[in-house]
């Protein structure tokens, strides 16, 4: 698609490391915003800890190095965040304040700035301190309890940091929002994005069907939340795996016309809860069957009849697979593979943006600061 980038103009200051920050500001640039990260001397973190990860999360992205604890490199920041649309930062809180670049002296200098901190737990209550991780904040929001086997313990087992990305979403959300305000007000505000917070919000569903069942006086288990009838992942002849998801009756009966199974043709598993009741009797028919065909047999049947199936890919897959390449998901950048913006847009930036070493753009950033005093 062509025509402007639909966040041309915009300037942000990204102060942030690793994940959340990173990854929120990497979509803000392929939207079109110039991004400038600002880095420690050292650089980010993750350059050394996770090379591919920086990657992609940084790319399309402007560097400058600054020591915010020296007075001449604040000095510095300040002017640059007099002239820009967003900051973002990702300190423990109080950080800012100590660094004298918290939201109320920037905001003094540029009233319609908008300022975002992302941090794991928020700015207020009793964990704010706390240090953590993706893990950490998963467990406290919830989102741990219910994950793994319907009847076995506590397990993370996502393989996506879903806390860190939750929280990038909301950033971006916010901050889009938070700009449109200012576009009626002229005033910028603060925004106090916390991880936890973020996914506790998208366990939103789950706590829904577990309040339900606390009004009518019911205790709702973890098995009552993930417990579904011909859905789950089942094993191939060829050593693949695939996917199943046939949760509604048409689906379900589907299913048993595909497969052949037998035993199931009772009208009364026509209705949801009959069937979630028999949930391991119907992985138990289904299992062998699946298992003594390849993929291709099951993909070409499901697809003939219409039953919700998908492969499983691995990471090594995801450029090939048919769907993600006619949807141009997996772009190359030299000899690196990128995943592209997911939604098509008029405008929008290579994906396959240039990755900026630690203070590369330096001198054309403060340079330009300078001649705008």
């Amino acid at each position: 698609m062509t025509g402007t980038a639909p966040l041309s103009g915009l300037r942000v200051l990204d102060l942030t490391e690793l994940l959340p920050g990173p990854y929120a500001t990497q979509q803000l640039a392929e939207m079109g915003a110039e991004v400038i990260k600002v880095e420690r001397p050292a650089g980010d973190a993750a350059r050394a800890m996770f090379p591919g990860l920086f990657a992609a999360v940084n790319r399309g992205k402007k560097s400058i190095a600054l020591n915010l604890k020296d007075d001449t490199d604040r000095a510095a920041f300040l002017r640059l965040a007099k002239r820009a649309d967003v900051v973002i930062e990702g300190y423990r809180p109080g950080v800012t304040a100590r660094l004298g670049i918290d939201y109320e002296t920037l905001s003094a200098l540029n009233p319609g700035l908008v300022y975002c901190s992302v941090s794991g737990y928020g700015q207020t209550g009793p964990a704010r301190d706390w240090p953590g991780h993706d893990l950490n904040y998963a467990a406290m929001a919830g989102a741990v309890a219910i994950s793994g086997a319907p009847d076995g313990p506590p397990e993370y087992t996502t393989g996506v940091p879903i806390g860190d990305l939750s929280a990038a979403m909301y950033a971006i959300i916010t901050i889009l929002a938070a700009l449109r305000g200012r576009d009626a007000t002229g005033r910028g505000q603060y925004l106090d994005v916390a991880i936890t917070d973020a996914l506790a919000s998208w366990v939103a569903p789950r706590y829904g069907v577990w309040d339900a069942g606390r009004q009518a006086g019911r205790e709702i288990t973890k098995a009552d939340i993930l417990r579904r009838a011909a859905y789950g992942i089942f094993a191939t002849a060829d050593g693949k795996y695939i996917t199943i998801g046939a949760i509604e009756t048409h689906f379900f009966r589907r299913l048993i016309r595909a497969t052949g199974m037998t035993g199931f043709d009772d009208p009364a598993l026509d209705d949801f809860a009959a069937r979630t009741d028999r949930t391991d009797d119907i992985r138990a028919a289904l299992t062998p069957l699946i298992a003594a065909r390849p993929y291709a047999h099951w993909a070409e049947i499901f697809e003939a009849e219409d039953v919700p199936f998908a492969p499983v890919n691995g990471l090594e897959d995801l450029a090939r697979d048919p769907q993600l390449k006619a949807r141009g998901m997996v772009r190359s950048a030299g000899a690196a593979q990128v995943m592209a913006f997911p939604v098509p847009m008029a405008g929008m930036s290579d994906p396959a943006g240039h990755v900026p070493a630690v203070g590369e753009h330096q001198a054309e950033i403060l340079d330009q600061a300078e001649k705008l005093e």
